[in-house]
């Protein structure tokens, strides 16, 4: 009963005094609304990147020379990835190796008719559309016969098909293409369809993506520095790297450093971790503000007990105890923080709701952080609020009701 005529004495006090109730909750509303909008953003952040990198290929893992450690000494050709290591590792890791493949790419101007455009071809293995979330609308994938035969094979995605051929299916049509100095004609054997990605947006040239048997990007020999793998999900993927490296350099006869590994996931924890700490480092700069916002509320406090030393004389003199002011002045602090950080809180999802809607991203809410942040507002208003509430509750009675 006690506690409900507290909370209805505080609801009065800071309706009699609108306006300086605002501007003493004016700083806890902005560091609450600061940290629930850099929490979600960063949240939505590591989400969207979650699902890039899910979208990608989350087994993806690329195996490639050490170059640090091989900087001052020559590259010799028996150092390289060579088709028969390719063969051991398979051999090796049957279960863990779906696909692998020489990583390499290249670019090319082509021109069909008269529209002029440009590829980005990647060099892939067979059922490379297995392993890579897209969809084979027309035609088919590089085969394994198109491997070793290094036939002129291509397949585009469906926004090359319209802009070049004008049509969705293209399959038969061709492209001529320079591969290593060499003009080859390419015939179209699929056309894909696939989601476009955050990283097909940081592709800042304006060609399309296509893919070609690897075997067409080898130029000397069948040797490369780098290879793209595929590998079980159900493994723990560092500790699968460091088993593959570690394997590929006993077969070389080189020392475990000498080859390296680098796994979506591990690049995915990184990411996500820098986002982590950046939202932490800018959340933490923007809840100073809530000190201050606390400030706010011990100087309005301080006021407030001046301003109702009378009433705290006629309370008193009626038989209020020290702890029953006490605790009035408490739950007044308590409430006007809370009422900020509720209010704070709504303001910090409509920014980060406007936000992530022009960047075009989902928003991911919190309903944690916004308990936690309702929460440590009351707490700093009751932090806060303590030193006033135990002047008001020491004044002495008599004294109080002589106060003018």
């Amino acid at each position: 009963m006690l506690l409900t005529e507290n909370i209805k004495l505080a609801l009065s006090s800071i309706k009699m005094n609108k306006m300086r109730s605002f501007l003493t909750m004016l700083g806890i509303i902005i560091g609450i609304s600061s940290v629930i909008a850099i929490t979600s953003i960063g949240a939505s952040a590591e989400a969207v990147v979650s699902k890039e990198f899910q979208s990608f290929g989350m087994n993806n893992m690329y195996v490639y020379l050490n170059w640090e450690a091989v900087r001052d000494q020559p590259i010799q050709y028996a150092d390289l990835i060579l088709p028969e290591d390719i063969e051991a590792l398979q051999a090796r890791f049957p279960d863990d190796i779906l696909y692998v493949a020489p990583s390499i790419s290249a670019s090319s101007e082509t021109k069909v008719g008269r529209v002029r455009g440009k590829l980005g071809m990647t060099g892939v293995a067979a059922d490379y559309n297995k392993f890579y979330h897209m969809e084979m609308i027309h035609g088919r994938m590089i085969n394994q016969s198109d491997l070793d035969g290094k036939r002129d094979r291509i397949v585009i995605d469906e926004a090359a098909s319209g802009y070049f051929f004008n049509k969705s299916d293209s399959v038969g049509e061709t492209f001529t293409v320079t591969l290593n100095g060499e003009s080859r004609d390419l015939t179209v054997v699929g056309v894909f369809r696939k989601e476009a990605s955050l990283f097909d947006q940081l592709n800042t040239g304006e060609s399309y993506t296509t893919y070609i048997p690897y075997s067409l990007l080898q130029t000397v020999d069948d040797s490369t520095s780098y290879l793209e793998l595929y590998i079980n999900g159900d493994k723990d993927q560092t500790q699968l790297g460091g088993e593959i490296v570690r394997y590929l350099a006993r077969i070389k006869d080189k020392v475990p450093e000498f080859y390296r590994f680098e796994s979506a996931e591990v690049q995915m924890d990184m990411i996500n971790s820098v986002l982590g700490t950046l939202s932490i480092a800018i959340g933490a700069i923007a809840a100073i503000s809530l000190v201050v916002g606390g400030i706010g509320i011990m100087n309005i406090m301080l006021v407030s007990v001046t301003e109702r030393t009378r009433e705290i004389g006629i309370r008193k003199s009626l038989g209020a105890r020290t702890k029953d002011i006490l605790t009035q002045f408490l739950i007044e602090s308590m409430i006007l923080a809370a009422i900020g950080g509720m209010i704070g809180t709504l303001l910090g999802i409509g920014i980060a709701a406007i936000g992530m809607g022009i960047a075009g991203v989902a928003l991911i809410i919190d309903p944690m952080m916004i308990l936690l942040a309702v929460g440590f507002s009351a707490v700093v208003g009751m932090f806060f609020g303590l030193y006033p509430a135990r002047k008001a509750a020491r004044l002495d009675p008599i004294e109080a009701l002589r106060y003018e």
